[in-house]
C-alpha cells in the first residue's frame, strides 16, 4: 500500500506516492530520475549515495524515503544555481578530485555539508570527516585538494592549496 509524501527536492516542491519500504535513493533515483545520486554498496558504507537531508549529510541507501516526508532534500543536481556549477564541483574538476567519478557526488555532498558545519577544517579534519566516503581509483591526495580549493571558494578566496 502506498504512502503519500510530500518533500522539497533541490528547491521544487514534490508531491508522490511510495512503498512503505523504498529508500530514498530508489524514490530520487527511480521516480524523480535524479541518478546523480549513485548506488554503490547498499550498506551505508561507501558514501556514494550521500545526500543533503535539511542540510546535513546523509546516506540516501540507509533510509526510507517515507522518513524525508516533510524534509527537504538536495541531491547532486541541485548544487549547480542558475547554469554554474557550485565552487565544490569546480574545485573537483579542475583539481581532478576524482578518476571514474562513481564517488564524486558523494564526495562532493559530503565535502560541501562539512564545509558548513566547519567551515575551517584543515586536511587532517577534511580527511576524517570523508571516511565514511571510499573512492576505489584515487589516493585521497587530490580529493582533499579539491575540498580545500572547494572551502577557499565557498569562503571567496581563489587562492590555491595544498593537501598537506
Amino acid at each position: 500500500m502506498a504512502i503519500p509524501i510530500r518533500l522539497t527536492v533541490n528547491g521544487k516542491p514534490v508531491d508522490s506516492q511510495v512503498e512503505p519500504n523504498t529508500l530514498l535513493v530508489q524514490f530520487l533515483r527511480e521516480q524523480l530520475r535524479l541518478t546523480g545520486t549513485h548506488v554503490g554498496c547498499d550498506t551505508a558504507q561507501c558514501g556514494a549515495c550521500t545526500v543533503h537531508l535539511d542540510g546535513r549529510a546523509v546516506k540516501s541507501c540507509n533510509m526510507l524515503a517515507v522518513q524525508a516526508d516533510g524534509a527537504s532534500v538536495t541531491t547532486i543536481e541541485g548544487l549547480a544555481a542558475n547554469g554554474e556549477m557550485h565552487p565544490m564541483q569546480q574545485a573537483f574538476r579542475e583539481c581532478h578530485g576524482l578518476q571514474c567519478g562513481f564517488c564524486t557526488p558523494g564526495m562532493v555532498m559530503a565535502a560541501t555539508s562539512l564545509l558548513q558545519q566547519q567551515p575551517h577544517a584543515d586536511a587532517q579534519a577534511i580527511r576524517e570527516q570523508l571516511e565514511g566516503n571510499l573512492c576505489r581509483c584515487t589516493g585521497y591526495h587530490n580529493i582533499v585538494r579539491a575540498v580545500q580549493q572547494g572551502q577557499a571558494a565557498m569562503q571567496g578566496d581563489r587562492a590555491t592549496v595544498s593537501a598537506e
